[in-house]
């Protein structure tokens, strides 16, 4: 039987440590489609992490929007990432591979104003899920950053 308070904390240091990065490519000029992607999986990864805290099993699926939604149905909190959370979905395929756009490569789409963007929608998601994690764990995980 799985420890989901574990498997919580396990999948929410592994967000935080995304989030270490995406902070670190930030400060690098360019890289915005890796940025984007980045962004989505480290959302990605804080929502299962909540997932896992409120007891659920099985975790599955890559959509951000979906889970903000059963997550909404444990607590309101979540309803305040509904938006960003459905625009860092847009980047789970399209920012990787050439065929999830027509006719460009994600690298060469992608702007700075949108590594911008999902970076601050990001930290909005990242927020409400620390201080949902705080109340469902023991301990709180380890912000790892001092940004959002």
């Amino acid at each position: 039987m799985k420890d989901l308070i574990k498997e919580s904390l396990r999948w929410s240091a592994q967000a935080e440590d995304d989030y270490r990065f995406i902070c670190w490519m930030k400060k690098e000029a360019g890289f915005y489609d890796k940025t984007c992607f980045m962004t989505q999986q480290a959302g990605e990864k804080m929502l299962k992490a909540c997932l896992y805290a409120t007891g659920m099993r099985k975790v599955w699926g890559h959509s951000l929007a979906e889970m903000v939604l059963l997550l909404t149905k444990e607590h309101p909190l979540f309803l305040q990432i509904d938006k960003e959370a459905k625009r860092l979905d847009r980047f789970y395929i399209s920012a990787r591979y050439p065929n999830g756009l027509p006719g460009l490569s994600p690298f060469e789409v992608y702007s700075a104003q949108d590594s911008a963007d999902a970076y601050t929608d990001l930290g909005k998601i990242m927020k409400v899920c620390r201080e949902f994690l705080k109340g469902k764990t023991s301990h709180a995980p380890p912000a790892q950053s001092q940004e959002p």
